[in-house]
């Protein structure tokens, strides 16, 4: 982006964007404080009045104990029964959710009867039928008490509850802010960055005569720069034409090399072909292996830089075998074995594919390291697949038999 206005109507956006996710992540935070306090109150309350009915029940049971005054606890309980009241209509004023509501109204429902329960208590007392009073306290008046207490924990747990919903939905809203603010400041970044133009030197790839597209071009050139050099002749004054057509010799040995192997129709037509393959790929001994695409075992049909004995004794390889024949026939891409300095020479391995699959492997040993040249590789690619026409036939019916090439 060059505009300068622009630059600085989108900085200022995005400015707009961080300052409303902070506030709303502010606001967000000071709510959860606030439910958090709230929750911790209603906590603290309902464990008072579960403590409370604790004691209303203990108070009632001790009119019928050995050693107790009535006149003592009577007005106890009733203190008590008024404090549990007034401590259940505030928790259910405080409630956040309805569930905690309905338990706080069965409580008091509860309390009420627990009331009742007492009264006829002490009507029992004063007639002096103490048997009837203790089993109206001990079976009615603790179950009141008790189903109260179990009313006031639900509703405390309910709280719970409800504040980690809320706490939730808010942690999701705030992650969801979070990651459009950072959305925004990404595309924004990305549109800030300039964009330099095109200098007005650079040179534009040269096309090349008789290939449909750039990446041909490429391969083309690549093949050219493994083709065999020409004796060295001393430098001369450099000439202003373009280099590709400074290769036109080279690239007419490659395009001889396609059209004479697109017109062999058999092994015997390939063998006078492999020869010249190798001396461009600077190749000591390449071998042809021919299987199918039902995955049958490769074998050695054609080959150039072996003799017809050691030919003959090539094993064939299996598609699941351990080495790089057999990975490419079966993986279908080229395989790259590296040399060793003072050891063994290098060598690659070029699928031979069609529209079926893949069909057989190309061998080659490469002299001097050449392995790792990306014009060898694109040489071996091209020569492979200008022998798919030619052993695909033989590839779908049996292996052929072994042939060799003069070296």
């Amino acid at each position: 982006m060059r505009s300068r206005a622009a630059r600085v109507v989108v900085a200022a956006f995005v400015i707009v964007a961080i300052a409303a996710c902070a506030a709303f992540l502010y606001r967000s935070e000071k709510q959860i404080s606030a439910d958090t306090a709230s929750l911790r109150a209603f906590d603290l309350h309902a464990r008072e009045a579960t403590d409370a009915l604790s004691d209303l029940r203990a108070g009632q049971q001790a009119y019928v104990a050995a050693g107790q005054g009535v006149t003592f606890w009577m007005p106890k309980v009733a203190s008590t029964t008024d404090a549990v009241t007034t401590a259940i209509r505030s928790l259910r004023q405080s409630a956040a959710s309805s569930n905690a509501r309905a338990a706080l109204d069965q409580a008091a429902t509860t309390i009420t009867d627990f009331a009742d329960v007492d009264s006829r208590a002490r009507d029992y007392l004063r007639s002096g039928q103490q048997l009837m009073a203790g089993d109206v306290i001990f079976t009615e008046g603790a179950g009141a008490a008790a189903a109260a207490s179990r009313d006031v924990e639900g509703a405390r747990l309910a709280e719970h509850q409800a504040f980690d919903r809320t706490t939730s939905q808010i942690r999701r809203q705030e992650a969801m802010a979070l990651g459009a603010a950072a959305i925004v400041g990404v595309l924004a970044l990305l549109t800030l960055i300039p964009v330099p133009a095109a200098s007005e030197g650079e040179a534009a790839p040269l096309p090349v005569e008789g290939l449909a597209d750039e990446s041909s071009a490429r391969i083309v050139q690549n093949v050219a720069k493994a083709a065999p050099r020409a004796p060295e002749t001393p430098p001369a004054a450099p000439a202003p034409e373009a280099p590709v057509r400074s290769a036109g010799p080279i690239l007419k040995a490659a395009a001889d090399l396609a059209t004479d192997v697109g017109r062999a129709r058999d092994f015997h037509d390939l063998e006078r072909l492999i020869g010249r393959v190798a001396d461009m790929m600077d190749a000591s001994g390449i071998v042809l292996w021919v299987g199918n695409t039902a995955g049958a075992d490769l074998r050695a049909v054609l080959a150039h830089g072996y003799s017809p004995q050691v030919l003959a004794r090539m094993p064939a390889v299996p598609r699941g075998g351990d080495n790089a024949a057999a990975a490419a026939y079966r993986t279908g891409s080229m395989q790259i074995v590296l040399s060793r300095p003072g050891g063994s020479t290098g060598g690659l391995v070029a699928p031979i594919l069609t529209a079926d699959g893949c069909v057989g492997a190309l061998s080659a040993e490469i002299r001097h390291g050449g392995e790792t040249s990306e014009s060898v590789q694109a040489l071996a690619m091209i020569f492979a697949a200008q022998l798919a026409s030619v052993i695909s036939p033989a590839a779908e019916t049996a292996a052929p038999e072994t042939k060799t090439a003069s070296a």
